[in-house]
């Protein structure tokens, strides 16, 4: 008998295809282990179990007429910072608690073309701000791996679902690493596209110039078909780039003879735990295995992206968070006059991670610290940006760690801000250049997931995920599944 819980998305499609399952069946399977897992994990906020079985009969009907798209009848859960419309978008803050959406993000439009099954909205860090997925107004998400840990932010609830079989894939955004890092840490591969592959309308925004939307996956062919729906132009968001969409699965070949993989001396230094280090550096030996050139290069800037990052996000993180003063949506708490409200519905609002950003980001840009701060961290961000333009000159793609450590206990760096924020060092410089990277899984250390990094130039998901695929085609890394997950399939 089949775990309809354990198939991969190109494995449910065939089934589906050939009419050995049907959409109905594969989504109850989902909504029956949601029931039994979610006390233990919080990975999401809200289940949609009606709307996902309707979506589902519409799906086989679909099927049956020949008319259906490439993610027709499989189920997904999207992160609570995509708008959709009826269904409540809370993006894990108690100021939109109660706030529904009279529009979708063109991503669910896109995913509801194709004929994909929505299970649910998954629970994150307050406005996609964190690392841990312990800032949520709805309690924290636990890794499937060890409960008592984190599953990474700000997308943990979507990797966690990913991870442990409650969806076949998942949406996430990632602003600074908050895809890949979670993926990393949950043993699932987490695709951060390039800034405007996929549109942001939609996308309730953390910091504009940064935020991407991406798919969390249990292989990397799986993550290249959910790319190819949800990315391409779009008239409503000026960002989106005007690109042509190749065809990602096409692209996953299997051969990376000749390739030239960079490897950052700055991405091994002081602060990588050792467990981590030996684990990417197997992966580094089975690329070569398979034909790739190990480059040493060097990114000098890589050290300054994290502060810069710092100044950068909070200060548009404040200017996005303004909106919220209780006028004209979200929750509203009445005052004796109009700056009252303000307070009160913004001191009742948000929590504690989301005022430190929007008080660093109105600080770095009030007068006399916009030039020393602001401006000057614009400044480092084209640094950023020419180290990984020289890097690609001389290499194909540029190989690390995405995380620094394994999964840390909840509660563990809460209360030191600084701490917490160094779990991104390898992944902001990304999102600061623009630029694309996916994060696969390269084994345990201490029994606990490691991802590997894999970078590349703009606009060209195609190689990173070649190159991701060949090594989870030689390593089978993505089979690795938490101990719970075995259990309760048993």
């Amino acid at each position: 008998m089949i775990d309809l819980t354990s198939l991969t998305l190109s494995g449910a499609r065939g089934l589906l295809d050939r009419r050995e399952i049907s959409s109905v069946e594969l989504t109850q399977a989902h909504l029956d282990r949601i029931d039994r897992l979610e006390p233990q994990l919080n990975a999401y906020i809200r289940v949609t179990g009606d709307i996902a079985l309707a979506q589902a009969v519409r799906a086989d009907e679909a099927m049956r007429r020949g008319e259906a798209g490439e993610l027709a009848g499989i189920p997904m859960a999207l992160k609570d910072i995509l708008s959709t419309v009826g269904v409540p978008t809370t993006c894990g803050s108690r100021i939109l608690e109660n706030y529904v959406p009279q529009y979708n993000a063109t991503v669910v439009d896109r995913l509801a073309a194709s004929g994909a099954v929505v299970l649910g909205k998954t629970n994150m860090d307050e406005f996609a701000m964190g690392s841990s997925n312990e800032n949520s107004a709805f309690g924290p998400v636990h890794n499937p791996w060890c409960l008592e840990r984190v599953p990474g932010g700000s997308s943990g609830g979507s990797a966690t679902a990913v991870a442990s079989s409650e969806a076949v894939y998942a949406l996430g955004t990632d602003t600074g690493g908050s895809i890949r890092q979670p993926a990393a840490l949950t043993g699932t591969v987490g695709l951060k596209p390039t800034y405007g592959r996929v549109s942001r309308y939609g996308l309730v925004a953390f910091a504009s110039s940064l935020d991407q939307i991406g798919p969390i996956t249990r292989t990397v062919a799986d993550a290249a078909a959910v790319l190819g729906v949800i990315a391409g132009p779009d008239p409503r968001d000026s960002t989106a780039l005007n690109a042509p969409v190749p065809d990602y699965s096409a692209a996953l070949t299997g051969d990376i003879r000749g390739l030239r993989v960079g490897i950052p001396r700055e991405y091994f230094g002081d602060g990588l735990d050792s467990e981590v280090r030996v684990v990417v550096e197997r992966a580094i030996e089975v690329l070569q295995s398979l034909g790739a050139r190990a480059v040493p290069i060097s990114l000098p800037s890589s050290e300054h992206a994290l502060s810069t990052y710092y100044v950068i996000s909070p200060a548009e993180a404040m200017a996005n968070l303004a909106r919220y003063d209780g006028v004209r949506y979200g929750l509203s708490l009445p005052g004796d006059d109009i700056w009252s409200m303000y307070a009160l519905t913004r001191e009742a609002g948000f929590g504690a991670e989301v005022k430190r950003r929007i008080i660093l980001g109105t600080y770095v840009l009030s007068a006399g610290y916009y030039d020393a701060y602001y401006r000057k961290a614009q400044q480092v961000r084209t640094l950023v940006r020419r180290d990984f333009d020289a890097a690609f000159g001389e290499v194909d793609v540029i190989v690390g760690p995405t995380t620094p450590t394994p999964a840390f206990p909840i509660g563990a760096k809460v209360d030191d801000p600084l701490q917490m924020y160094l779990n991104d060092v390898y992944t902001v410089p990304i999102n600061m250049a623009g630029i694309t990277a996916v994060s696969v899984p390269a084994g345990l250390a201490s029994g606990l997931p490691v991802g590997v990094q894999i970078i590349g130039r703009a606009l060209d998901e195609e190689t990173i995920l070649r190159v991701g695929d060949a090594f989870e085609r030689e390593t089978g890394h993505n089979l690795l599944r938490p101990p719970m997950t075995a259990e309760v399939s048993a």
